[in-house]
């Protein structure tokens, strides 16, 4: 302490310390209500954090931005049934978008969204979804081969009658036999399986690996249910464009291929793999603001605590307090000491719950199979909020300490 009394904030600091060390089970219980409170906030944050990168791995898949067309892609909210009666995106189209300036390759896929059950001797499958797609569809969207290959250009233009398993049917219909070269019987017909997908560890668990991909070709000559069918196609952009500006030469060219006069609107949409990031990110967005306002109430809880706990030691210390402001403590030097106690409590606290927070979201992503990050700014704002809340919870306690009349204080035992 100073001559008369007065301290520095370092003083301050070492006596509010002191005080910490003095009462160690108040400190500490202290210090767990504010640690699990900010544990609880970083894990979700954390955690949803991981769950947004999670889901836009699976929905927008591919590792290379692309656009994707179609009659309708489910997004907007114009008027639905007008979209689904838009001529469908048929294959003529496809050598217009090859040439468009930074499309790199182009995928083509047609399907009914009927499920089918698939045998093979007394094993089956249950629901699994047959499409038509070109081969470059585990290029556009990051699928890994597992066994055999995948159906090339060759097979694609003479309508060859090969398939590929997704790992879902792959895994149900030959448990123990090599698939590869072996006639499967789809709605009465057989096809050669040249090879089987790998497994994705999709969210979606077994519904995203259960299906079966061929040659649109085929699949138009097989199963086309016309008139009830969904066409789409995608385009990856090469490096070097970008995708707003491939979008626009895209509708330009769909444009002039569907014939549309300049007074028409577009039959068709078009989004981008970022358009379905972005979608992922308002989702989770959301979620993740419910569940930080649930799980602020309990750092709300633990600041409450903070103040009870600081009132008690202003209690118990009246006289000390009385002491030092006959000796010429100011007003502030009280007051400056009390906050530094509570939020050095609460920094320890934010420090603690950081560390478990981290580790309990480490613990539940691995499980989840989701992307575990340190995000250093969601880091730095809990180590600021939980020092925050021990400055804010301590004013009141602190200024009643510093508002003692000294006197009165000397007389309390």
């Amino acid at each position: 302490m100073s001559e008369g009394g007065h301290v520095s904030p370092r003083e301050a600091l070492r006596q509010a310390m002191h005080t910490v060390r003095g009462h160690r089970l108040r400190s500490w219980l202290l210090i767990l209500g504010v640690a699990i409170g900010v544990a609880t906030l970083l894990a979700i944050v954390t955690i949803v954090s991981g769950l947004s990168d999670r889901i836009r791995q699976d929905i927008v898949s591919a590792s290379r931005p692309y656009l994707y067309v179609a009659r309708y892609t489910g997004l907007g909210g114009e008027d639905v049934d007008a979209k689904l009666r838009r001529r469908q995106l048929d294959p003529e189209l496809l050598p217009l978008v090859a040439d468009v300036e930074g499309v790199e390759r182009v995928d083509y896929m047609v399907q009914n969204h009927t499920a089918t059950v698939l045998k093979y001797d007394k094993e089956r499958t249950g629901a699994v979804q047959v499409f038509g797609a070109s081969e470059n569809f585990p290029y556009m969207y990051s699928y890994d081969v597992g066994e055999g290959r995948f159906f090339n250009r060759q097979e694609l233009q003479a309508r060859e009658r090969v398939c590929v398993l997704g790992y879902g049917p792959a895994s149900d219909l030959f448990p123990i036999l090599d698939p590869i070269g072996r006639t499967l019987n789809i709605r009465g017909r057989p096809y050669r399986i040249i090879g089987t997908m790998a497994e994705r560890k999709s969210i979606m668990g077994s519904l995203g690996e259960n299906y079966v991909v061929v040659p649109w070709t085929t699949y138009e000559k097989d199963f086309l249910d016309r008139g009830m069918e969904d066409r789409s196609i995608a385009a990856t952009v090469a490096p070097g464009y970008s995708l707003e500006e491939v979008r626009s030469d895209l509708t330009g060219a769909l444009r002039a291929g569907r014939r549309l006069r300049p007074s028409e609107p577009d039959d068709f949409d078009i989004n981008t793999s970022e358009t379905y990031g972005e979608m992922v990110d308002g989702i989770t967005g959301a979620i993740a603001i419910v569940l930080t306002v649930l799980a602020s109430i309990g750092l709300l809880v633990g600041g409450i605590g903070v103040m009870n706990i600081m009132l008690i030691s202003v209690t118990e210390r009246t006289k000390e307090i009385g002491v030092r402001m006959a000796l010429g403590a100011r007003r502030r030097d009280v007051l400056l000491q009390v906050l530094l106690e509570a939020g050095s409590l609460t920094l320890v606290g934010g420090v603690v719950g950081i560390v478990l927070g981290y580790v309990l979201s480490y613990a539940m992503t691995q499980v989840l199979a989701f992307p575990f990050r340190v995000d250093p700014l969601t880091t730095l704002v809990a180590v600021v909020v939980s020092a925050g809340i021990g400055v804010v919870c301590g004013v009141y306690p602190a200024n009643r300490a510093a508002g003692l009349d000294p006197v009165e204080a000397l007389r309390s035992e």
